[in-house]
């Protein structure tokens, strides 16, 4: 069995897909988080303009068994948005409470990458990475720092790593891997052609691909046999259009070195 999905309010920022009906619910609830976490199914619908029907299927599509354990994950969210208030109402100004709001984002956008991790499917993709011959890390735009710095990483465990900015460099090295190596896909949005073309050749050939990506039902996940969910806080930060964090993938690479190094797990 998988574990708990973890936060909602993570889930509803990470950057999944949602109908217009369960939108209403998702912005219903990050506008007042404690006080959708004490609605029964029918009050929040009530509230969001929707259905239970349309409750349920929200609950199923963010990881949720029933109502009650998406309830419950609720009022955890907003107990931890009390204490980030706590912390920042006690900032001496206004400076040291961005600071604050910063630390308390970062805090939450971390505990809630980590506990998304399922233990069982880490403990293949260990298996995996440690048989492996070959591991090919490929990315665009601002996850490739993410993506050379794994390759830094992962050849310092004595691997044969890969990474480049060039879509035709990671596409011809794509069509040279076999089902001995590993294609590691990061992407925040999990959408894009290009990275979607590399996955393609390498499932193609059988060798074995985990996608790095803020949203669990992305094109790219779809292709994957493995997916790390990397939380995305960004929108609760800052307003507008703005870069995605950097500081979750970064983490769950950071997690697949360190377990590698412990060779007892």
């Amino acid at each position: 069995m998988c574990e708990a999905p973890g936060s909602v309010v993570t889930l509803l920022c990470s950057g999944i897909q949602l109908y217009s009906a369960e939108r209403r619910i998702a912005d219903c609830i990050l506008a007042d988080v404690k006080r959708a976490s004490m609605c029964t199914s029918a009050e929040l619908a009530r509230l969001s303009c929707s259905s239970e029907a349309t409750i349920t299927r929200l609950c199923h599509k963010l990881g949720f068994e029933n109502y009650r354990k998406f309830q419950l994950a609720l009022a955890r969210d907003a107990m931890e948005q009390q204490e980030a208030q706590r912390m920042r109402d006690e900032g001496q100004d206004e400076l040291h409470q961005a600071l604050l709001n910063i630390l308390a984002n970062r805090e939450e956008e971390l505990r809630a990458t980590i506990q998304a991790i399922d233990t069982r499917q880490l403990r293949q993709i260990l298996s995996l990475l440690r048989s492996c011959e070959v591991m090919e890390v490929v990315s665009e735009g601002g996850g490739l720092p993410v993506a050379f710095d794994a390759s830094i990483r992962f050849s310092h465990l004595g691997k044969r790593c890969v990474s480049s900015a060039v879509h035709e460099k990671n596409l011809a090295f794509a069509q040279t891997l076999t089902p001995k190596d590993i294609l590691i896909v990061l992407s925040a949005s999990g959408q894009s052609a290009r990275l979607e073309e590399v996955s393609a050749v390498a499932k193609g050939r059988d060798v074995p691909v985990l996608v790095i990506t803020c949203d669990s039902h992305s094109p790219l996940a779809q292709l994957a046999d493995y997916v790390m969910t990397a939380s995305n806080r960004e929108q609760r930060l800052i307003e507008g259009s703005h870069a995605a964090s950097l500081l979750s993938p970064n983490v769950l690479i950071e997690v697949l070195y360190y377990l590698l190094r412990m060779e007892n797990l």
